[in-house]
């Protein structure tokens, strides 16, 4: 299962907020496509599958396939918001290789 960052949880938890509904969770899953092959896609859902597995990690609801769960086993989500830029990150030990945006990998 993924884990989330503290910084990633407190970015969501505010996300949600703004969202106006504190009840969804953020769900993470592996489609694919991409240059690399996979590519990662996260959003706000509300509607849980009986196979999803679901943690709270951070005060935040993060759901997952069983599919994308294998290949994300051992990931790290992390928000970094800096001079570079902001935005969520996936630290992925599984990917053997990523692509230049950072979003796909194989």
């Amino acid at each position: 299962m993924i884990a989330v960052s503290d910084s990633a949880a407190s970015k969501v938890k505010e996300l949600l907020e703004s969202e106006g509904d504190t009840t969804l969770a953020l769900r993470v899953a592996v489609r694919p496509g991409g240059c690399s092959g996979f590519s990662y896609e996260m959003f706000f859902d509300g509607d849980i599958g009986a196979d999803d597995i679901k943690v709270d990690q951070g005060g935040v609801a993060v759901v997952v396939d069983p599919s994308s769960a294998q290949l994300l086993e051992g990931a790290t989500l992390d928000y970094k918001d800096g001079l570079q830029g902001a935005g969520f990150a996936i630290n992925n030990p599984n990917a053997q290789r990523t692509c230049g945006c950072g979003q796909s990998f194989s």
